[in-house]
């Protein structure tokens, strides 16, 4: 077969860059090891986009919140992945959750039905010498990966990403738990709250400390965590108080039993389009599977829980970035290749995604023979981008979600409440000069109804 690029790595980074390259009139050949003799620890299926932990792309509040702001952004860019997010949508409240196996099949048959790109089910071992987009991910395999550190020059960095479970619905005693919004945050009920008394979570709190963990190999002992995946247990370490404020916060949640807060609370979300499937919101976990049921049975409601999948951890690499690609993603020292999605050190669905998209668009203006600026940096496509591509610090660069503080600061005193919504304005007044500037590409995606501020939440990085 003949193409103009090719495209290593069928996840959300990957199949948004095929789909960028290919509305662009490029022909693209997409290498996705999966679906054929070989698979990775974390992945189930062979779709391409597999949603491997969360099933939540986020908050989708585009007026003060940075990943929906960046939603947004990439609709604008007829992003595909935002296309069958938005199709496949499950309800979360102000969030966008999907449900995985539809997602999932929705992009693997746009890409698949697109004249322009041909999947190949094949595992990558060395880095091509024409155009290409490593887009392999946090578990690029090993052959790739030494290739990869022998072009870089540098050692790969890595950390751990953990699974949250996912719950039966019918499994769930709704006698002790109720439906509510995620802390309270506008009028829906999104969500299944599993209250604890003081002594019910204290007795948690120490079951997880106690529990059998994973044994890491020789060489996983010193890769850190990311912090927006901490491993509930890991979290307990850190203090008896820390769970309450974080994933087990009980603010804003009337138990209907008592018309009070609860002392703790485990939130459950919406993974699937029926219903039948909820994930255990921020518990991430590298518990023993054995451990998990019995720990995770303590909680009220979930005394019989039945488990569609248990927790898991796996060990994600990444490069340094900063240090190695230049302001439109690619390798310095090789220049016909570009990376795109996790394994550039973004975190996080949307960003993968994000990152594709951009790489995609850079690519193909390139085999055009047109040259594009990268998107400003008051915009989230161009605050990202310039974070991992050189205005993070490379010695200590780790994952980071988009967020705020990558934005350049607001000039001036202005009040805390308003500065969200000051960044996003600004954001929204960039973009357009720049889409004016770009060559033709998808269409947008159209924009979903905007959410009444009282229905807005901020983004909960141990959801992603």
């Amino acid at each position: 077969m003949t193409y103009d690029i090719h495209v290593i790595g069928g996840g959300l980074a990957g199949s948004e860059a095929a789909w960028q390259l290919a509305e662009a009139g490029l022909k693209v050949r997409l290498s996705e090891m999966r679906g054929g003799a070989d698979t990775t620890p974390a992945h189930h299926g062979g779709d391409l986009a597999e949603l491997v932990c969360s099933n939540s792309f986020r908050s989708d509040d585009a007026t003060s919140n940075a990943v929906g702001l960046l939603h947004q952004e990439m609709r604008a860019l007829g992003s595909i992945i935002m296309a069958k997010g938005d199709v496949h949508a499950v309800p979360a409240g102000s969030a966008l959750a999907v449900d995985r196996d539809g997602f999932s099949g929705g992009v693997t048959a746009a890409l698949a039905a697109h004249p322009n790109i041909t999947i190949v089910r094949e595992r990558i071992d060395m880095l091509p010498d024409g155009p290409a987009i490593i887009a392999t991910g946090p578990l690029t395999a090993p052959g790739l990966a030494s290739g990869i550190g022998e072009a870089t020059g540098a050692e790969a960095l890595a950390f751990f990403d953990a699974i949250a479970p996912i719950v039966h619905r019918d499994s769930i005693d709704m006698d002790v738990a109720w439906f509510q919004s995620r802390w309270n945050k506008g009028t829906g009920k999104d969500y299944i709250n599993c209250p604890m008394d003081k002594d019910q979570y204290l007795a948690f709190h120490q079951a997880l400390l106690d529990g059998e963990k994973t044994e890491f190999r020789e060489w996983e002992k010193n890769t850190p965590y990311f912090d927006g995946c901490m491993p509930v247990e890991v979290m307990a370490e850190r203090g008896v108080e820390t769970l309450r404020f974080g994933p087990m916060k009980g603010v804003g949640l009337d138990d209907p039993r008592t018309g009070r807060w609860p002392y703790a609370v485990v939130q459950l979300r919406q993974d699937n389009a029926a219903g039948t499937l909820w994930n255990i919101v921020g518990f991430q976990t590298k518990l023993k599977y054995a451990e998990q049921i019995r720990i995770f049975r303590t909680i009220p409601g979930l005394e019989k829980a039945e488990f569609a999948r248990l927790g898991g951890l796996h060990r994600n690499t990444f490069i340094r970035s900063p240090e190695l690609l230049d302001t439109t993603l690619r390798l310095k020292s090789r220049p016909n290749l570009r990376f795109a999605g996790q394994i550039t050190g973004c975190e996080g669905y949307i960003e993968s995604a994000a990152i594709g998209l951009l790489a995609g668009r850079f690519a193909a203006a390139e085999l055009t023979g047109r040259t594009i600026a990268p998107p400003p940096v008051e915009t989230a496509l161009g605050a990202l981008l310039g974070h991992i591509t050189g205005l993070a610090e490379a010695e200590t660069y780790q994952p980071m979600n988009v967020n705020f503080g990558l934005f350049p600061p607001i000039p001036g005193r202005t009040k805390k409440a308003d500065r969200k919504k000051m960044y996003t304005d600004r954001a929204r007044e960039a973009l357009p000069g720049w889409l004016n500037s770009l060559p033709p590409g998808p269409p947008p995606v159209p924009q979903p109804v905007p959410f009444a501020p009282a229905d807005s939440s901020p983004a909960q990085p141990v959801d992603a």
